[in-house]
């Protein structure tokens, strides 16, 4: 018998991969005509794939710190559909139209969720019209044609959703069968069959591992899932179901395998992007209040759009036949057997169908006051109801009378028509502007020159890592877009908005090497004043060069400037020849110095000023020569110590090229050694003392960890307070980073100013590798020194900045042992185990810090997020209420 009710899901299935290969054609027949450029969101998502793609080349599937890395690479978004999408373009190749293709296979998983609801709640026409109608609704179709995470999540929600619902169902079925209840045809027409070949547990398996999955596409998809869940929980205890309770509470328990770790390496981070991509957002897009009426009927207005006016209009038409009719034969109810044709069995139809209906109500009303309950309004981002409302649509079609079959028909030719109208502008050749959420054209205009702007960077330094900035902010030209186009090229390039401080304006003018300018419409820039300041200082000033121009289908211009004086060269060695540098003062190492080791380098020249004043930049110019691997893996410990006082000194620790060489040469190159000459700044302390300064240098390679002395030209430069400073680059990241490190004693204000600086920075080093020189370089000066404080509480801000928790706690213990009375140190080891929810440890490290000082606001803060961690709430609301009055004294 069960064997027999299965028949229905599967002689569908055949209209159903019909539906699926429809769409799969036209899909891939827009993506043809479709010449675009990835907008900001999409170039975002493309760059996190192809970052994924890379890290799963070499896999580590048994190492803690790979996986932790491999969360890393994502910090704001979870990465689930990063990593689906990464098989796609091993096979088919990287770029924009090879990563959509994964929206095929979400496709089939949305598809066949609504078809399995469809047949499992009604009948197997209704499934058939649902997965139909998922093809010609514009809110689905707009995404579909993008890549976005909206679909993906959409199909996994609604994957998790048609778990829970065929759980459900199971569980109404295995109760009639207790009660006894037998009919010719059960009221929910062909589902019971699916579900009764299913175990229960298996199928709150398959919820939980959807539910987790879903999670790891994007966080929204809690608002859809948890009062279908919570619901479903409900109804468990009403009917005294204690087994399908707890198999509910285990699925929900079994999803946290999948999404717990990562959420647990970037939770901090993923709240502060949640409140810029919520708060902040709404209200630089001035989105209603939701003390409003428009906050909550905001997708409501929107929805006939994301519907089809049609296929909204028809189905209305179907439920109230279906409103009649219910009427009907509960009037005429009477006390006849449940036959299929009495009008007892129609009426157990019409109940089970209104069961039905409510349960998709549920889902659809819950996921839509939740959606309304976040402040940010966006079309899309209630697109995760829309398959359950085709569910309702095509039930309500097949409600209409059968000499109406002609009206239904037509009613879908009329809605692909309006898709077509939609999504293909004609004449071909141009693309109008679009004016509604549906409207999604392809683009067949003239191309953009992303890929000839990269080209024309590596070809300038073909050896380097390059970060351009890029001044525009529009839908066809940004940073986004330019950053993956940059990574497309094996990650040689890298794209970043600079220019949104006013303040900073210098500092960035000073720090990047390349910059892209546009005229006319400069896009979506917050800060038009501080952009047109740095606009004018590239495209006016003498510090940049016009590189190349380009013409853009606008019909406005885009700029390429590079710095006229490059702050790194790279080339290779030919013969005995050098790179020319220029400079007040240079000695040339001798090669017949004395080493206890043999370094795989050579420092050739250094470039010093004769005298210059403390605590004032000093422009100095190394030049290195030696194999690639060497010189790209390797640090230079670099110490300028006073003649005759080795006590006096300061240090210039840094990767050789800045950590920028790219770890591939071009294809081509025959070199095997190679010189890079870097022109930097560095910085003596305010109190160093006048006297004379000599270098001394220590090769480290980061792979090993193996350090070789390196023999250093007799140079020397002259500390003197009357002495006039020397015009000098930026100061490197890496010292910058070192120089920030001494707030992180004083805590406060001057830590909230450092990592605003820091912020800053990680703009012109795009993969912060400028951190990971400092903490190597330190934790080897530490082990050396390891009573030196200064050097321990850089170490700390390195770890912290490149979240190496385990590395941070220990850096940490070892800094409250160097500076026992400082509070703020107590309060750094608290925060660092509260980040790793270790709260009793933190909670042990704050009753130190507020025996050192009691009034300190911060200690009352994190005291109070210990006590909420550890189950304290009453604890937790008195340390926060202690916290605002202490900030109100502050203030």
């Amino acid at each position: 018998m069960i064997e027999s009710k299965r028949r229905p899901w599967v002689r569908g299935l055949p209209v159903l991969g019909s539906i699926w290969l429809v769409g799969a054609i036209g899909d891939r027949l827009w993506f043809t005509l479709d010449h675009s450029i990835p907008n900001w969101d999409q170039a975002d998502y493309l760059t996190g794939v192809l970052n994924y793609w890379q890290a799963l080349q070499t896999p580590q599937w048994f190492s803690g710190d790979w996986w932790t890395h491999l969360w890393q690479l994502s910090s704001k978004i979870p990465p689930l559909v990063y990593i689906t999408t990464a098989p796609f373009i091993g096979l088919f190749g990287a770029g924009a139209d090879q990563s959509t293709l994964v929206n095929l296979f979400f496709s089939a998983l949305l598809l066949g969720s609504v078809y399995t609801i469809g047949v499992c709640l009604f009948t197997l026409p209704v499934a058939c019209w649902a997965a139909g109608l998922c093809l010609l609704m514009p809110g689905l179709y707009r995404v579909r044609l993008d890549f976005l995470l909206d679909f993906p999540l959409t199909s996994l929600v609604t994957l998790c959703f048609t778990c829970l619902t065929v759980w459900r169902e199971t569980g109404k079925g295995e109760r009639l069968k207790d009660e006894g209840l037998r009919r010719k045809e059960p009221p929910n027409f062909t589902l019971y069959p699916l579900a009764f070949s299913l175990s229960d547990w298996l199928l709150a398996t398959a919820i939980g591992i959807t539910l987790g999955l879903a999670l790891m596409v994007k966080q929204p998809a809690l608002l859809f899932l948890v009062v279908p869940l919570v619901w479903a929980g409900i109804e468990t205890i009403w009917q005294h179901s204690w087994i399908r309770l707890l198999q509910l509470v285990l699925a929900v328990c079994l999803s946290t395998l999948i999404w717990v770790p990562w959420y647990r390496t970037n939770w901090l981070l993923m709240l502060s992007a949640t409140k810029r991509a919520t708060i902040d957002s709404a209200i630089a897009e001035h989105d209603p209040s939701l003390l409003s009426l428009d906050a909550w009927t905001y997708y409501l207005k929107v929805l006939p759009e994301m519907i089809s006016l049609p296929l909204l209009v028809l189905p209305l038409v179907g439920f109230l036949f279906f409103w009649r009719r219910s009427r009907v034969s509960s009037q005429c109810l009477g006390e006849a057997d449940f036959g299929p044709k009495t009008k007892n069995y129609r009426q157990q139809v019409y109940g089970a169908s209104r069961a039905a209906l409510i349960w998709l109500f549920v889902y659809c009303i819950g996921g839509y006051l939740l959606s309304s309950l976040n402040v940010n309004k966006d079309d899309r981002y209630v697109v995760p109801y829309l398959p359950i409302v085709a569910l309702l649509l095509a039930y309500g079609l097949t409600l209409l009378p059968r000499r109406w079959k002609l009206l239904q028909w037509g009613t879908i030719g009329l809605a692909l028509v309006l898709m077509f109208n939609n999504l293909v502008a004609l004449p071909l050749g141009s693309t109008p502007t679009q004016k509604s959420f549906s409207q999604h054209f392809a683009y067949t205009g003239e191309g953009y020159p992303h890929a000839q702007v990269i080209a024309s960077v590596i070809q300038a330094q073909p050896y380097l890592r390059s970060t351009i900035g890029v001044l525009p902010s529009t839908g066809q030209i940004n940073q986004h877009n330019i950053n993956y186009y940059g990574n497309l090229q094996n990650f040689r390039v890298y794209g970043r908005q600079v220019g949104t401080r006013k303040s900073q304006v210098e500092q960035d003018a000073r720090s990047v090497s390349w910059f892209l300018t546009k005229t006319n419409d400069q896009g979506s820039i917050r800060q038009q004043e501080a952009q047109a300041a740095l606009v004018k200082t590239v495209e006016q000033g003498t510090d940049f060069t016009l590189h190349k121009t380009w013409a853009l289908p606008d019909r406005s211009t885009l700029k390429l400037f590079r710095r006229s004086i490059p702050l790194l060269e790279v080339a290779p060695v030919v013969g005995s020849g050098q790179l020319a540098i220029s400079g007040q003062r240079s000695a040339v190492s001798s090669q017949n110095s004395k080493l206890f080791y043999t370094p795989p380098i050579t420092l050739d020249q250094v470039i010093v000023p004769d005298r210059v004043p403390p605590g004032q930049p000093i422009p100095v110019t190394y030049r290195w020569s030696g194999d690639w691997q060497s010189l790209q893996s390797g640090l230079v410990l670099l110490t300028w110590h006073k003649q005759g006082q080795p006590a006096g000194r300061w240090v210039h620790d840094h990767g050789i090229g800045m950590g920028l060489l790219h770890p591939k040469v071009l294809p081509g190159s025959k070199a095997s050694r190679f010189q890079v000459v870097e022109r930097l700044a560095m910085l003596p302390p305010q109190d160093a003392a006048a006297g004379t300064y000599t270098l001394e240098a220590t090769y480290l390679d980061r792979q090993t960890g193996k350090t070789a002395a390196i023999a250093t030209p007799s140079v020397s430069l002259r500390l003197d307070a009357k002495a006039t400073a020397n015009p000098a680059p930026e100061l490197d990241l890496a010292t910058q980073l070192r120089t920030l490190s001494t707030a992180l004693p004083k805590g406060g204000k001057d830590l909230t100013a450092a990592f605003d600086q820091i912020g800053r920075i990680n703009q012109y080093d795009p993969t912060q590798d400028y951190a990971d020189q400092v903490r190597q370089a330190t934790a080897y000066r530490l082990a050396q020194e390891p009573k030196n404080r200064e050097f321990a509480y850089t170490l700390v801000l390195a770890n912290v900045l490149k979240r190496r928790v385990g590395d941070a706690i220990a850096s940490l213990q070892q800094v409250v042992q160097l500076d026992a009375q400082n509070p703020y140190a107590y309060g750094y080891l608290a925060f660092i185990n509260l980040y790793d929810f270790r709260a009793q440890a933190a909670q042990a490290a704050l009753r130190s810090g507020f025996k050192l000082n009691a009034k300190l606001p911060e200690l009352y803060a994190l005291s109070g997020v210990a006590a909420l961690m550890q189950g304290k709430p009453i604890q937790a609301w008195q340390q926060f209420q202690q916290f605002e009055r202490l900030e109100k004294q502050t203030n």
